[in-house]
């Protein structure tokens, strides 16, 4: 009977612990996942505790272990009398595995309180994240403006190993007066691409973006702007600028400037006229025939040239074709490192045609403006938003003239390009504006590149 009541009893306590750890144990065990780090070095702990012991018994002549083997074997035996193996022996198993849970959630609890207090995430969540992150294909960007942005918020889901190469051709705006009154390479497009590869950094990603209301001299101007302008005075660098600006924002991946010099955009339009400046040659509103800057043949960063060479697959765009695009494979060197690359590049074309830019564009002559601006074929695909815009969306947009790019598949097949056809736009139910999904668009690229290298 007392065998029976005591084997009861651990029943109990065991179902009275599995009901209480059925979810953490789960959670425990994310620490054994491979690729952590952490069981060797909880190994290697526990190896060297027991080391420990055993050198401080052989420095005592080994009597401490005599003695301790003596009274556990004394202890093991007296509890045997007692109660039987098949019971005392289940229930010590159980007290030991509760002690280690025990000891290990405070352990790893204390650790997460301290480096995890402002997050709801647990910490061995955020390390096989991270870790996957890590492992992520090393993806190169180019572009600029929003589109490049919207982008990098979809991709750095799924990749760490991020490089957005941005053009510094812009003159309009804030970075346009920082870049005429003080002389420094225009940061906007740099500041909108570091703030959207930020980690999570909601606070700082909103002070980098904020944009003043009121003072003189700083209506209009971006917070984010002054800093990289104030960071480049200091450092002397505009590239180290950038990379103390990444750290403070704690970004997944890197942001460079596709060069250094102090580029002008100009333009020939169809109607004689000669355009130069960003702004001037949207404000023109003339179909552009050939596009250039000054100085001609800049040179290329260097880390920009490494991140192509080093690069899984490349992805141009989306962007405003010839003010955000363009400039940056105006770049010789830049255009060379991918013609060279044989991984896989595609291009992303944009849903809705941009008035002074690419009136009555279609794919094909999204295409055909890039190929004649490098002089080569840089990319063999293509993306297309599959569907139109709501009927309200188009009235919208018809009052700016501008309509959805046509897709001409045929000619596009002739230019030796693929076609991937996907939905992967939103639509703001206020405004009526559509761009493209940040989700999505990273979805369909990863899919796009995991078929790619099949």
């Amino acid at each position: 009977m007392a065998t029976n009541r005591f084997l009861k009893q651990a029943m109990r306590v065991s179902r009275s612990a599995s009901r209480r750890l059925p979810n953490r144990a789960g959670h425990w065990f994310k620490w054994l996942s491979p690729g952590l780090l952490v069981k060797r070095w909880m190994f290697i702990s526990v190896s060297g505790m027991l080391m420990v012991v055993l050198g401080a018994a052989i420095w005592s002549r080994l009597t401490p272990v005599y003695y301790i083997m003596q009274f556990f074997g004394d202890l093991l035996e007296h509890v045997t009398r007692l109660f039987p193996n098949y019971i005392s022996g289940p229930l010590v198993l159980i007290l030991g595995m509760l002690l280690v849970l025990w000891g290990q959630k405070r352990t790893f609890g204390s650790i997460t309180e301290v480096l995890m207090s402002d997050r709801n995430e647990e910490l061995v969540d955020v390390l096989i994240s991270h870790r996957k992150l890590n492992r992520g294909a090393k993806i190169v960007t180019i572009g600029g403006g929003t589109g490049l942005s919207t982008l990098l918020r979809g991709l750095k889901a799924l990749s760490a190993n991020i490089t957005a190469i941005v053009t510094v051709a812009d003159d309009g705006g804030s970075s346009g007066r920082l870049r005429r009154e003080i002389g420094v390479l225009p940061p906007g497009d740099i500041r909108n691409c570091i703030a959207a590869l930020a980690d999570e950094e909601k606070l700082l990603t909103e002070l980098f973006q904020y944009r003043f209301k009121a003072g003189d001299g700083l209506v209009g101007h971006s917070f984010g702007n002054l800093f990289l302008t104030v960071l480049s005075d200091i450092t002397g660098d505009f590239e180290r600028a950038i990379a103390a600006s990444s750290k403070v924002l704690a970004i997944r991946g890197q942001v460079l400037p596709a060069t250094l010099s102090d580029v002008k955009l100009w333009a020939e339009l169809e109607d004689g006229r000669y355009v130069e400046g960003e702004s001037s040659i949207t404000e023109a509103h003339g179909k552009i025939v050939k596009i250039g800057c000054k100085p001609e043949n800049p040179p290329a960063l260097p880390k920009a040239l490494d991140a192509i060479d080093e690069a899984d697959y490349i992805v141009i765009g989306p962007g405003s074709l010839y003010t955000s695009v363009i400039p940056n494979l105006l770049v010789p060197e830049i255009a060379e490192a991918i013609a060279a690359r044989q991984v896989p590049c595609i291009y992303i074309c944009n849903i809705m045609t941009q008035p002074g830019e690419t009136d009555g564009y279609s794919v094909a002559d999204h295409i055909q403006a890039i190929d004649r601006a490098c002089g080569q074929q840089l990319f063999d695909s293509v993306l297309v938003q599959k569907t139109a815009p709501s009927d309200r969306a188009l009235l919208r947009y018809a009052q700016e003239q501008s309509h959805p790019v046509d897709l001409d598949a045929d000619v596009v097949a002739q230019l030796g390009r693929q076609v991937i056809r996907a939905n992967i736009m939103i639509e703001d139910g206020e405004t009526g504006y559509v761009r493209h999904d940040s989700r999505k668009l990273a979805r369909v690229i990863f899919r796009w590149y995991e078929q790619a290298r099949q």
